[in-house]
């Protein structure tokens, strides 16, 4: 059986990724497993012990077929005719980064350490660089 010391340090590295010409789901796999800490050797799912993200060049990132004009953003506030759309196109010409943010928060395990996951990651704006 394999113990776990839930007491211990987790050491943590500041990954930076550059999102030039990357479409935007591969992205957003990468960082969710970094994230998750499932690019180390001793990962086990209850522990959050990922690493921290950075992402540069959030505003290169591609869309492949007609994702950009097709694809929207729907949530709903719980009363009658609450539901909301925003195109994808609307959000990354405001915030690329919003839209790199959405597709991660998508990705990660729906529980109590997605919150505390999403804190790690750190999207850029154009112009912006890294403290």
């Amino acid at each position: 059986m394999k113990s776990t010391n839930l007491n211990v340090k987790t050491q943590r590295k500041t990954i930076t990724l550059d999102a030039k010409g990357v479409p935007v789901g591969r992205l957003a796999t990468q960082i969710a497993k970094i994230l998750m800490g499932k690019h180390k050797v001793g990962y086990t799912p209850h522990i959050n012990d990922g690493d921290f993200v950075v992402v540069i060049n959030s505003d290169k990132i591609i869309f492949t077929g007609n994702k950009l004009a097709q694809k929207v953003y729907r949530h709903h506030s719980g009363y009658p005719g609450g539901l909301k759309e925003i195109k994808v196109q609307k959000v990354f010409s405001e915030n690329p980064g919003k839209v790199i943010i959405h597709a991660v928060d998508k990705m990660l395990p729906k529980n109590r350490q997605r919150k505390e996951m999403l804190k790690r990651l750190t999207v850029l704006r154009p112009g912006e660089h890294i403290k």
